[in-house]
């Protein structure tokens, strides 16, 4: 598959759906083939330089994962992408169980952000009080672009936040999320 990202990379002719899909797939793609290379271990913060490695190709270039998900997915301005993308931790939202694609890609962002704004084990949603994922503030600019925090979460939440809701942040568990 990894090869095959490789000869099949996004041209002009392809929609910012087609872009998205085919980068969130190569990436989630290339963190797994990241750990099974440097498996066995407890987490990806244990492989040396692992968001800087350049193992992979796309068009013949070698590229990194901070590549991908900072010089490509993050201009293409959509905070989800936090939610496609996976890291391999227990604390990042879980990897969607099939690829992307460009016709369903914003459905399944949508579902993805749903299930994980609402999922106990990564955030903690009450009226007054918030207590979220690490990624919600390392990530912040990019959450909150069109509003403050809670205007994202209350997008996907089922539990309706206050505005002036009292925001923590919860530890973060980088052990593999096997």
């Amino acid at each position: 598959y990894i090869t095959n990202l490789n000869s099949n990379a996004p041209n002009d002719t392809w929609s910012k759906n087609d872009k998205f899909a085919y980068y969130m797939n190569a990436y989630n793609a290339m963190t797994i083939d990241l750990i099974i290379s440097n498996y066995p271990t407890k987490s990806i913060k244990d492989i040396k330089d692992q968001w800087e490695q350049h193992n992979w190709k796309i068009d013949g270039k070698s590229v990194s994962l901070n590549e991908i998900e900072h010089e490509i997915l993050r201009k293409m301005d959509d905070p989800r992408i936090h939610i496609g993308i996976n890291c391999a931790s227990f604390s990042w939202p879980p990897l969607l169980n099939e690829a992307f694609t460009a016709e369903k890609v914003q459905q399944q962002l949508e579902k993805l952000a749903i299930q994980f704004v609402n999922d106990p084990k990564r955030n903690k949603i009450t009226k007054d009080r918030v207590e979220v994922s690490k990624i919600f503030r390392w990530f912040k600019g990019d959450f909150t672009k069109n509003g403050d925090l809670i205007d994202f979460l209350n997008k996907y939440s089922n539990i309706a936040i206050d505005e002036d809701a009292r925001v923590r942040y919860m530890d973060y568990n980088w052990e593999l999320n096997e």
